[in-house]
């Protein structure tokens, strides 16, 4: 029998399929306890930073199927990490917002979500760790458009005339 590596080892989709199942490990080893995934975290992290965003929006910027996202805003209300309000503009639509225990969680977790970021690059040198990282984000950036959930990052809302020219 031949110990011929396969080609499938060497293939990108195999290697980033391998480097993606590495990453969750690691990431649910350190936050062990907080009972979070990375897609939670994601989400939860985005709400921080875009409040009173609705379902559609959230899946948009952290590139989340949106038929699925549903589950993920469903788990993180339970949690009461998040709460649903009704929107000023629209009554029927809802938006997402951060609760303080969401706020609290997303803190008392940096320290240990730093260090899987750490532990997951950990084999590289520090530029080898630059340059892969750098890379990285040149092919998510250059196949966004490929991807089933590309990223959408929210736009900011336009500033009237009015309010432009302080009229």
């Amino acid at each position: 029998m031949s110990k011929r590596r396969h080609p499938i080892y060497g293939r990108p989709g195999h290697l980033i399929r391998r480097l993606h199942q590495i990453a969750v490990a690691i990431f649910m080893s350190e936050t062990d306890g907080f009972n979070m995934t990375p897609v939670q975290y994601s989400a939860l992290l985005a709400l921080e930073m875009h409040p009173a965003i609705d379902q559609a929006t959230l899946a948009n910027i952290i590139a989340f199927d949106r038929t699925t996202i549903g589950k993920v805003v469903a788990r993180l209300e339970s949690k009461k990490w998040i709460k649903r309000v009704a929107s000023a503009d629209d009554r029927r639509s809802k938006c997402l917002t951060i609760t303080a225990s969401g706020r609290s969680v997303l803190r008392a977790m940096d320290h240990v979500v730093d260090r899987s970021q750490e532990l997951i690059l950990s084999p590289l040198q520090p530029a080898e760790r630059r340059m892969f990282v750098a890379m990285l984000e040149r092919l998510v950036k250059l196949n966004n458009s490929r991807s089933r959930a590309p990223l959408a990052t929210p736009v900011e809302p336009q500033l009237s005339m009015k309010a432009r020219t302080g009229d």
